[in-house]
């Protein structure tokens, strides 16, 4: 065992060789053994004995991590290796697999320039791996793939040497498929994988082999010889031959790109800045001499230290006692501890430079995608989350004297995991937790009572709908309460192409920015008039000044602002947020004295004329939805079907191989409650489901009302849906 300070000191030294740094991450769909595969690497680099590595997890080092075997938070390394005579350094990030901690993996590309993608040799290419491979390559990094288990193809798929090749070659080609789709385009050729290219190796990382093309080379093994060994159970022989570490890692070093040359064509994507400017430069160039420029990718709650930013250097270099400038915050925070992560350890260092992962302590209030730098500067582009919360609970602290701590401890939680989303109702005094399914509400749950000792009590988990309009209405005339003021607006549905951009961020929210968004919404058909009138967008909502000279509407724009946000926040049918409405006041009769249009006045007039709009418009509810793939055996198709169609299960698409079934089906997450023990039954425990967050569709009218009722019930409304005149007649 080598002391972990000596690895330390090794691992500064070759920080300095930006050319031989590599900043990776580890891939995968649920339980295709990323963490185990990562063992080997961890014992390579010797912070484990080289026995224990594919069992001992060490990156999965929480609790809950161990109890459950399954990743839930992504977790970093620094590994120091000699390969050929050099030393290199390789800052790995171990991420999770499960749906519901997808957010983990989002935010890691950020900060790595390319991934190893591990993927089950029997299960293939599966919902969560289609993902993280799409992520990777919308943060331009480059993918190379690892092909595990490749024993169990012979020993329970009972394959010969040329059926496993051609599963092999199967899943290369639909990986190349998806890169083809999504890589950039001047990085497809290069990107796309080939066993002949030498970013395919395959092997099983629980018996810690491995092959590629430059190892069966160099080790003189075939194909034949692999299938001989794993069919005689001779895992040792395979090791001695061709051990996992070694293929690996010279896989990270020859094929994934060092920080200098990858900033090149990844700060353009994701930091809008000008290139040219003196900061554009470092970073492109990766300078550890230019100024200190990173982007946070993660906050860790320390219960010593506090929160501890996990930074992605792009240039400049970061010491102990430095300032640094938050984007969000307009402030400067200073840097009382720098360290890197050796897993679960944090090891205080004196500085990190450009292309290295920092733990930095001292930010406060820092939160994930905020830039961190020397001064004033353009900040990075948001970090996009692919999937919204479906899942909501309410929860509140089991005694009152508990609640203050319970309101910090969902502060930290939410400030660690940015796809939680935390809502304190104050008319109800509640906390809302929303999250991406019933595991990600039940982990939470576990670290507010088990980790901070607070008892809670929470509500079985209700469903997150939204609101949205099917037709167009207006001009609906609104007078503020002391009838002096009187707005009028026609509300419709966001186009298409413009509520897809909204959707992928290339629209953001917040009030508009220079002329580029302007050019943005005209690209997705939005008039040019229009486009340039826009004053606001929440949501995915947009908000239209539609008017020409009318006086005063000025000095009332920020309380029209303010009142469209409340209405697109909380829907006139249940409460619930709306999406995909676009506003336009059209005409304004305005008092010119400032006390009568103060806010108890404008945001009335603005919020209930919209309100009225929605409803002649058409208002319906949109129902999440999740995409779930079910493995099962052949004989138990026709109960998972039945169990389906039970719940509003629509089929997408069926597969057979051998004795194994895939079925691919969509269902409302409102009827997966208690879906998985309902499969387990239906199948004497055989069918394995997947699922994947599968974006929102209309809710069936003949449910409307009934879902309605039950939601304004629920938040202490009359149950009967409103009409126009409730929000005209005041």
């Amino acid at each position: 065992m080598v002391r972990k300070e000596y690895v330390v000191d090794e691992v500064i030294r070759m920080m300095s060789n930006i050319q031989n740094v590599r900043n990776i991450a580890i891939v995968a769909h649920v339980d295709h053994g990323k963490t185990t595969m990562t063992d080997s690497l961890v014992a390579r680099a010797g912070l484990i004995s080289k026995e224990l590595a594919g069992e001992q997890r060490v990156m999965d080092f929480d609790e809950q991590e161990q109890a459950r075997g399954i990743t839930i938070k992504a977790a970093n390394i620094s590994l120091g290796f000699n390969y050929n005579g050099h030393d290199h350094l390789i800052n790995l990030i171990d991420t999770p697999g499960h749906v519901d901690f997808g957010g983990h993996v989002t935010r890691a590309m950020r900060a790595v320039d390319g991934v190893v993608l591990v993927v089950d040799s029997v299960e293939g290419i599966m919902p969560q791996t289609e993902t993280v491979l799409r992520q990777a390559l919308k943060e331009k990094a480059k993918p190379s793939i690892f092909i595990n288990k490749i024993d169990r193809l012979i020993n329970e798929l009972q394959l010969d040497d040329k059926a496993m090749q051609a599963r092999l070659i199967k899943i290369i080609n639909g990986l190349n498929k998806i890169i083809d789709q999504y890589a950039p385009a001047d990085k497809k050729d290069e990107w796309m994988i080939s066993v002949a290219k030498g970013n395919v190796a395959f092997g099983s990382a629980f018996h810690k082999w491995a092959v590629s093309i430059k190892s069966m080379t160099k080790f003189n093994i075939k194909f034949p010889d692999i299938y001989n060994h794993c069919k005689a159970g001779e895992h040792k022989e395979l090791v001695a031959k061709s051990p996992l570490d070694e293929v690996l890692l010279e896989m990270v070093i020859d094929h994934l790109p060092n920080p200098m040359y990858a900033q090149q064509y990844r700060i353009p994507v994701i930091w809008k800045g000008e290139i040219d400017s003196p900061e554009g430069k470092a970073m492109l160039a990766c300078d550890p001499k230019g100024r200190t420029i990173g982007v946070c990718f993660g906050v860790v709650n320390d219960p010593h230290a506090g929160e501890v930013a996990m930074v992605r250097l792009f240039s400049g270099t970061v010491r102990k006692g430095d300032m640094l400038f938050l984007a969000s915050r307009l402030t400067s925070e200073k840097v009382q501890q720098a360290a890197i992560y050796m897993g679960p350890d944090r090891v205080m260092v004196d500085n990190v430079i450009a292309g290295s992962i920092v733990g930095l302590v001292g930010l406060r209030d820092v939160y994930v995608g905020e830039t961190v730098s020397d001064g004033q500067m353009i900040p990075f582009e948001e970090i996009k989350h692919y999937s919204e919360p479906v899942v909501t609970k309410s929860i509140e602290a089991k005694d009152s004297k508990d609640l203050a701590k319970l309101i910090m401890a969902l502060r930290q939680i939410g400030k660690e995991d940015p796809t939680l989303r935390v809502e304190i109702n104050h008319e109800t005094g509640e906390h809302l937790i929303s999250g991406m399914g019933e595991l990600h509400l039940e982990i939470i749950e576990y670290k507010i009572t088990k980790e901070r000792g607070i008892p809670i009590v929470t509500s079985p988990p209700i469903v997150v709908y939204r609101e949205m309009i099917s037709g167009k209405a207006g001009p609906i005339e609104g007078k503020s309460p002391n009838k002096h003021t009187k707005l009028k607006f026609i509300v419709e549905p966001v186009e298409t192409k413009v509520y897809d951009a909204m959707v992928e961020g290339k629209i953001p929210d917040g009030r508009p920015k220079g002329k580029s968004l302007v050019e943005t919404l005209v690209e997705c058909g939005m008039l040019r008039d229009e486009a340039k009138s826009v004053i606001d967008i929440h949501n995915r909502n947009i908000f239209i000044n539609d008017t020409r000279g009318i006086q005063y509407l000025n000095e009332i724009t920020e309380l029209m602002i303010q009142g469209f946000e409340e209405a697109m926040d909380m829907g006139p049918l249940a409460k619930e947020k709306v999406v995909g409405v676009k506003v336009r006041i059209t005409d304004a009769t305005i008092h010119e004295d400032p006390v009568h249009r103060g806010p108890a006045q404008i945001i009335p007039a603005t919020k209930r004329p919209i309100y009225a709009a929605m409803i002649y418009a058409g208002v319906t509810l949109q129902e999440p939805k999740q995409k779930v793939t079910i493995l099962c055996p052949q004989d138990y198709m026709g109960n998972v079907i039945t169990l389906i169609q039970g719940r509003r299960g629509q089929l997408v698409g069926m597969e057979q191989e051998g004795e194994q079934s895939t079925i691919i089906v969509k269902l409302p997450v409102a009827d997966m409650f208690g879906f998985s023990n309902d499969l387990r039954s239906a199948t004497q425990g055989r069918g394995i489901p997947y699922q994947e967050y599968a974006g929102c569709e209309p809710l069936p009218r003949d449910l409307l009302l009934k879902v309605v009722r039950q939601i304004r019930e629920r938040k202490g409304d009359k149950p009967d849906p409103p009409t126009p005149n409730d929000f005209l007649d005041a």
